[in-house]
């Protein structure tokens, strides 16, 4: 799993759609998520840290949460199907771990409410994201490509004590 962090909120230039933006550690890729009007409300909301005189939605999911002794210890996206990004809370109450099923834009919200970690599969970042810096991708390949033409077949096979000559 990749943690992300909440880089925004974007609009999609053709259809105006609000969409939420998640970035790695490295800023290196960004996970873009169609949302709603109203989680990209409440996702903004959060981030500028405004406290509406009523509890909405999420607030009103975190007093609740608090107030059964729960902790939302993270939150997970874990699949992306025909376009659809699933998401669990993870929600430890004592001993007790749970999972519960949430839209991803309304995990966030909750998330960025109780300053709990966002974390996405590999699968989701490697399907779905897009990258920020095309330079230091580019670079990384080459790298790697440089550590490649130079490695030997030798280099890969551990002589210490074995007689069969396995890979390790």
């Amino acid at each position: 799993m990749i943690e992300m962090k909440v880089a925004g909120i974007a609009l999609d230039a053709s259809t105006r759609n609000p969409i939420v933006l998640l970035r790695d550690g490295t800023e290196r890729r960004a996970l873009p998520i169609y949302i709603g009007q109203d989680q990209a409300k409440a996702i903004i909301s959060a981030l500028e840290n405004h406290q509406p005189p009523r509890p909405l939605t999420h607030d009103l999911t975190v007093s609740i949460l608090e107030s059964l002794s729960g902790v939302l210890e993270k939150v997970v996206i874990h699949s992306l199907q025909d376009n659809t990004f699933y998401a669990v809370l993870i929600i430890k109450q004592g001993e007790t771990k749970k999972e519960i099923d949430a839209r991803p834009s309304d995990a966030i919200a909750i998330a960025l409410r109780t300053n709990s970690p966002i974390w996405v599969m590999e699968e989701v970042v490697a399907d779905a994201s897009i990258p920020v810096d095309q330079d230091a991708d580019e670079a990384e390949r080459q790298a790697f490509r440089d550590f490649i033409s130079k490695l030997r077949p030798e280099d890969l096979i551990k002589r210490g004590g074995s007689s069969t000559g396995e890979l390790s």
